[in-house]
């Protein structure tokens, strides 16, 4: 991690700790995205997939493109472990189309917007959630010329809309399948990037206050003199302090 993005990120840590999941996830997609200037309804609006794209973007530039991932076998139990790349990933994500989409099924002529984070947000608190996620998602609906409401869409429209919206919008579903090499069996797992990188994040933070403590203790240096120090030096200072 960059010098200038010690402080940064050390204070993005700090103020995600007492939010849950969902709020450290719009934290960390606004330090990806620095040139929306912290705008939430923004951030909020975009493609599921874009910020999945941003926050693999995001964990590269601060840990780099290997990311190391550990997962139970569905089938036997045993541990496995397998190395992404998360660059990979934020390339092949962010390769989206049109976010409006349009569908033809049965009569029907479907335009809709790709959901973004607010819209999948707002439709979990419904006791329907398909039924809100079409309502706001569904620019226009119509049925064999006459324009009709979201809540008349057959079932089969509605599945349709639903293949068309991962089409779309690959990045807002990241599940991987992976085979146990105990026995061969595949497992499925969503990965979760932004609990990923927020763990990844936490563990830096306390990293680096560990040695922020042992390195003003030992030189009597302020925080911010301290964090002003490249990693290398930093783990050179504390290396002599092992010796003493």
């Amino acid at each position: 991690m960059a010098i200038t993005q010690a402080a940064e990120f050390l204070a993005t840590w700090e103020t995600g700790l007492d939010r849950a999941p969902a709020g450290r996830a719009l934290l960390l997609h606004g330090a990806a995205r620095p040139d929306l200037g912290g705008d939430l309804q923004a951030l909020l609006s975009l493609p599921v997939g874009q910020r999945e794209a941003d926050l693999f973007a995001l964990r590269r530039a601060l840990f780099g493109e290997r990311m190391q991932v550990r997962l139970e076998c569905s089938a036997c139990g045993a541990d496995m472990e397998f190395e992404l790349d998360a660059g990979e990933f934020a390339r092949t994500l962010a390769d989206r189309g049109d976010p409006l989409v349009r569908v033809a099924e049965d009569g029907w002529e479907i335009e809709f917007r790709v959901p973004g984070v607010a819209d999948l947000t707002a439709a979990a608190r419904d006791a329907d959630p398909r039924r809100a996620l079409l309502a706001r998602c569904v620019v226009t609906a119509v049925h064999d010329g006459q324009p009709m409401s979201a809540d008349t869409l057959p079932v089969a429209v509605q599945r349709r809309i639903a293949e068309a919206a991962r089409a779309a919008d690959p990045g807002g579903d990241v599940t991987l399948n992976v085979a146990c090499p105990e026995c061969g069996e595949g497992t499925r797992a969503e990965l979760d990037i932004a609990s990923f990188l927020w763990t990844e994040l936490d563990v830096w933070a306390r990293d680096l206050l560990l040695d922020v403590h042992l390195l003003a203790t030992a030189y009597g240096w302020s925080e911010p003199e301290i964090l002003a120090l490249s990693p290398l030096r930093r783990r050179y200072y504390l290396e002599l302090c092992a010796d003493v």
